[in-house]
């Protein structure tokens, strides 16, 4: 990488003709580049608006060098990991930037995981450094207490904390990227196993997903984002670079609650806000709900909003789209791309549609439904198959794990594609609907639970035998884990003993709502049969 100290200038670049290549070009794809266009076309237009603070696209660009340089002085060299453990905050946002051009790596950190948890995390993924939020300082201290290697720990959050004298003091530095896929970013991911698994983002991939924002999002220079969406799920779906190409307005929510919310689309005029299916079902039943000055763009990812939801939302000026995707495709590898002549569909017809996951993105390769032996399902809207994905929007790979990329991925002659473990059909149309999520994982409130994990804390308790956990309906939620307990021999344990026994153990948001005691359906080679579970709880 070449360094660049100029705090303005954005760096120029010669190229030597060769008989492999052209002349002028091409330069390697890096999402942080947005910045450096957006800096010139936008410097001294609002870039980022956070509480009482804002600032220009000049300003964040110069703010994102000193991170950068900051980071280098701190002896943060080219591939090393960088964590932050920060809600939705500037620091957020400028370390999507400075971070990679300090030749660093992101690694943002779930805000809701348990200390032990994120310590684990920090100790696979190797930081130098861990930028924390003041607000949680304590979590931070606990994970640096627990690594297995030397961790800096940067306070961060406030106008006259460790951060902001860290970037006065530092040379502003910003290295390019000469590899495209290189990693970019590492995002972990419980997946379906009951350890966490590092997805690796490449530069190439975050770019063309970011550039699929702006034009399927509807992203330009007059929209205002609103962050209802943590930055640390997929890197905020590839919106913190996305909407810095568009030169729009990002506004930092430290704290999502409906009341908030709703003053921030009044006030601030909000064009768009991502959000998981839960935030929709709070905004449209709180009382300070009313209709939107103007039309505000949401994205929702996970269970889709039921009928009366959509009309609720509607009323509101919320016009809502269905996404669908996984950490390991940079967020919405699909999207329900809506076609003009259906809005002449009657209400319940357009609610079906809309909640149908769409196509795949313009930056992602046409999906695919496969059966067992990888050939296509029929279009007919009833067979079912998993759902693959390929292309320049699905990871490079887990970090550290090539036995579970290998068991990701499925060969088929045209190559290799990446199995999603979610059951869906394909419409006539060509539009997926996913009908059933992988089995073991539990979407709650946008949250992935795996089930193996909470089952593995179960069964640590004294008074438990064996323990399942399946994800049952839930109005507000999507999905809520329920655990089906077999006691041990002579003992008794509450519902309430256990439900906090592991909220104890791991992050609450993962602890059973419900703890139903009982035998456990196995089949004869003695598994247990979870869809009889599921069955229960729908009875």
């Amino acid at each position: 990488m070449a360094g660049v100290c100029d705090t303005d200038a954005v760096p120029e670049h010669s190229s030597q003709p060769t008989a492999q290549g052209p002349v002028f070009g091409p330069e390697p794809l890096a999402p942080t580049r947005f910045l450096d266009r957006s800096a010139l076309v936008f410097g001294d237009r609002t870039a980022l608006i956070d509480g009482g603070r804002s600032f220009t696209y000049r300003e964040l660009r110069r703010r994102c060098m000193r991170l950068a340089g900051a980071l280098a002085e701190a002896g943060v060299r080219p591939g090393d990991r960088v964590s932050t453990l920060v809600p939705n905050t500037h620091v957020a946002l400028e370390s999507h930037f400075g971070v990679a051009w300090a030749g660093a790596v992101l690694n943002a950190l779930n805000t809701r995981l348990a200390p032990g948890e994120l310590t684990w995390i920090v100790n696979h993924a190797g930081p130098r450094v861990l930028l924390c939020d003041h607000s949680l300082i304590d979590v931070g201290e606990a994970i640096v207490a627990g690594t297995d290697h030397p961790v800096q720990l940067i306070a961060c959050g406030r106008p006259d904390d460790d951060y902001e004298q860290w970037l006065a003091a530092a040379e502003p530095l910003r290295l390019d990227v000469d590899d495209e896929w290189g990693m970019l970013s590492l995002n972990y991911t419980s997946g379906t196993t009951g350890h966490p698994k590092g997805v690796m983002y490449s530069h190439r991939g975050a770019y063309l997903q970011a550039l699929a924002m702006v034009a399927q999002g509807g992203l330009d220079a007059a929209s205002v984002f609103l962050w209802t969406l943590p930055m640390f799920h997929c890197n905020g779906w590839c919106y913190p670079w996305a909407v810095t190409a568009a030169g729009g307005v990002h506004v930092a929510l430290r704290r999502v609650d409906a009341a908030g919310v709703w003053q921030e689309i009044h006030r601030r005029g909000i064009t768009h806000l991502n959000a998981a299916p839960t935030v929709l079902t709070m905004l449209a039943a709180h009382a300070s709900a009313a209709p939107a000055p103007s039309p505000v763009h949401v994205a929702v990812g996970g269970a889709p909003p039921s009928p009366s939801l959509l009309a609720r939302l509607a009323d509101l000026n919320l016009e809502v789209t269905h996404l669908y995707g996984l950490t390991e495709s940079y967020g919405p590898a699909v999207i329900c791309d809506w076609r003009p002549e259906w809005g002449a569909l009657g209400p319940a017809e357009q609610a079906r549609r809309k909640a149908r996951q769409g196509v795949a993105n313009i930056a992602c390769s046409p999906l695919r439904v496969v059966d067992a032996d990888g050939a296509d399902v029929p279009a007919d809207g009833v067979t079912p198959g998993e759902v693959v994905l390929r292309g320049n929007v699905v990871m490079l790979g887990y970090y550290r794990d090539p036995e579970a990329t290998a068991a990701a991925t499925v060969q088929r002659p045209d190559g290799a594609w990446f199995r999603t473990g979610d059951v869906g059909v394909v419409h006539p149309d060509g539009y997926m609907e996913v009908r059933d999520r992988a089995k073991d994982v539990i979407i709650s409130g946008g949250e992935n639970i795996t089930s193996i994990e909470v089952e593995q804390t179960l069964v640590r308790h004294p008074g438990v035998l064996e323990a399942a956990v399946v994800g049952a309906p839930d109005e507000t939620w999507g999905e809520v884990p329920v655990a089906f307990v077999v006691p041990r021999p002579g003992a008794s344990p509450s519902e309430a003993e256990l439900i906090e026994f592991v909220q104890e153990s791991i992050a609450r948001f993962k602890a059973p709502k419900r703890v139903i005691f009982g035998d456990l359906p196995k089949t004869s080679t003695g598994k247990i049969q979870k869809f009889v579970l599921r069955g229960r709880l729908r009875d």
